[in-house]
C-alpha cells in the first residue's frame, strides 16, 4: 500500500456535483492499493496513520498525531498511485490490484481507523471519477509505504 498523507486544515469529495464527503481539521489520506496488499498491511498503516506525528504542540512541534488533536479523517481510494511511467509517456498501472480485492483492502484500512483508533473516517467514492478539494496546513505531506 501506499499513502499519501496530507495535514490539512478541511477536505471534502464531491461526485457529480454533490458533495459526499467533508471533514474538518485532520487528514486526507490517498490510498493506493497494490497487488499483494494484505488486511494485514491495511490494519498495520491504519495504526501508523492514527499514531502518525505531524500535528504541532504548544511549542510548534510536529509532536502530535490525529488521534491527539480530534482530528478527523479523509480517506480517498486512488489507484494511481501505482502509475509507473518509467517507459514512454502513459503510465502503466501493473502494480495497482484489481477493483473489487483493492476495495476489500482499502476498507479494512478505513474500517481499522474507525475501530481500532475511534477515529472519524469520511471516504470518497471507490472507483468514482472525484473532485477533491482540501486546504494543505503547513503545507505537510508524508508519503507512506507499507
Amino acid at each position: 500500500m501506499r499513502l499519501v498523507v496530507q495535514r490539512v486544515k478541511s477536505g471534502s469529495v464531491t461526485v457529480e456535483g454533490e458533495v459526499v464527503s467533508r471533514i474538518g481539521p485532520g487528514l486526507v489520506v490517498l490510498v493506493g492499493v497494490k497487488q499483494g496488499d494484505t488486511y494485514v498491511v491495511a490494519l498495520r498503516l491504519a495504526q501508523k496513520t492514527a499514531n502518525m506525528r505531524i500535528f504541532p504542540d504548544d511549542q510548534g512541534r510536529m509532536n502530535r498525531s490525529v488521534l491527539d488533536i480530534g482530528g478527523e479523517v479523509l480517506a480517498v481510494s486512488q489507484f494511481t498511485l501505482y502509475g509507473d511511467a518509467k517507459k514512454g509517456n502513459r503510465p502503466n498501472f501493473m502494480l495497482a490490484m484489481n477493483g473489487p480485492e483493492a476495495e476489500k483492502v482499502f476498507s479494512s484500512y478505513t474500517r481499522a481507523l474507525r475501530e481500532e483508533h475511534g477515529i472519524h473516517v469520511e471516504e470518497g467514492v471507490f472507483g468514482a471519477m472525484m473532485d477533491v478539494e482540501l486546504i494543505n496546513d503547513g503545507p505537510v505531506t508524508i508519503i507512506v509505504e507499507k
